[in-house]
């Protein structure tokens, strides 16, 4: 299974991958697979409080002599904006954070549209659970005016709120929290041209491939891994924002892509594609897994059977990632020990697959 492909070889791997079943592969739309030229997010950052703590805020208190921290400052300020002064050295912010608020708009937003808000934590509080956040301006450039305001309810994440690493919930969303205040710059005219955002060569040439066979032999070419070129042709050279909007509907079989992605808080593990792994030992803080040979006894019933070796799991050659993921947890290994033995096959070439430690 660890031999190398030969140059030659190139021909007969392009053939076992057009022929593997199409259980083995999915169904997605053109859309979800790229972006139009020019579709640029707008990113957008902002400083503001969140209030409404139940005593989870920043610890730091004001003082006469220097005014206060950040926080008690900041309140200050929007107090003064309602024409109320209170002395820094008054206010005890034990229900109040300071927080950073950055979001992700699209370009194509109009003044009045709604963006979701992503709000964590810059001072010493302990938890944002619930949190409002006061209205806070939103700015492209510090240098620059804002173009936007958000405010609102936080949520909170489950497994945020509980107590992981030293952390419980510094971090938030508000959903449908953002306006866009200012009408934005107008963004450039459509072009025919689709940009993958994953760019593949193979992903590519099924985009163009299931592109032609909806709307015609020339209009999709593909100029390289990431960037696909259309011909509106008669079809939409007067109109190519209907052709782009036929082209994003149009379905295409793709094949899960080889990828392990693993949560090292909490030790979940998703597998993409029939991802296998070929034999291996690794050792890691006193667990040994290894993959292929022959499994100990499973109880010393044989007084000439050798002892089973404390901390050793043996997995089958050829088992699943999940299979290996369910002897491991089954074993006691935690979430942080999965991804170092995971990244280790990795490294040896036992697992022919990204692996993406979260």
């Amino acid at each position: 299974m660890s031999a190398r492909l030969r140059p030659s070889g190139l021909v007969a791997l392009a053939l076992v991958v057009l022929a593997l079943p199409l259980a083995a592969q999915a169904t997605e739309r053109v859309g979800d697979l790229v972006t139009t030229a020019g579709n640029i997010p707008r990113r957008l950052i902002g400083y503001g409080l969140v209030i409404g703590l139940e005593g989870t805020g920043d610890r730091s208190f004001g003082s006469a002599t220097t005014g206060g921290t950040q926080t008690v400052r900041s309140i200050a300020n929007a107090l003064r904006r309602f024409g109320l002064e209170v002395p820094g050295e008054r206010l005890r912010p034990r229900n109040v954070a300071a927080v950073v608020v950055t979001a992700e708009a699209s370009p194509w937003l109009r003044a009045g549209g709604r963006f979701e808000v992503q709000v964590s934590s810059i001072g010493d509080a302990t938890s944002l659970r619930g949190g409002v956040l006061w209205i806070t301006p939103l700015q492209s450039d510090p240098e620059q005016p804002p173009v936007a305001t958000a405010q609102g309810s936080l949520f909170v994440p489950e497994d945020d709120v509980r107590s992981i690493a030293g952390r419980r919930g510094n971090s938030a969303r508000i959903p449908e929290g953002g306006v866009l205040e200012v009408e934005p710059p107008q963004v450039a005219a459509l072009t025919p041209k689709l940009l993958l955002r994953r760019p593949s060569l193979v992903t590519a040439q099924r985009l163009a491939s299931a592109i032609n066979a909806g709307l015609g032999d020339s209009v999709a070419k593909v100029d390289d891994p990431g960037s696909i070129t259309l011909n509106p042709g008669a079809r939409g050279g007067d109109n190519l924002a209907m052709l782009l909007a036929a082209i994003d509907t149009l379905p295409v079989r793709m094949t899960p892509d080889a990828r392990v992605v693993i949560d090292a808080r909490s030790g979940t593990v998703v597998s993409g594609g029939t991802v296998r792994v070929a034999a291996a030992t690794v050792t890691h803080r006193g667990l040994t897994l290894r993959i292929g040979g022959t499994a100990p006894p499973a109880a010393a019933t044989d007084s000439t059977a050798p002892p089973v070796p404390e901390g050793l799991l043996t997995v089958g050659e050829g088992a699943s990632v999940q299979e290996v993921a369910a002897g491991l947890h089954a074993a006691g290994a935690k979430p942080q020990e999965i991804a170092a033995m995971f990244s280790a096959l990795r490294e040896v070439g036992a697992l022919s697959a990204e692996v993406v430690v979260r």
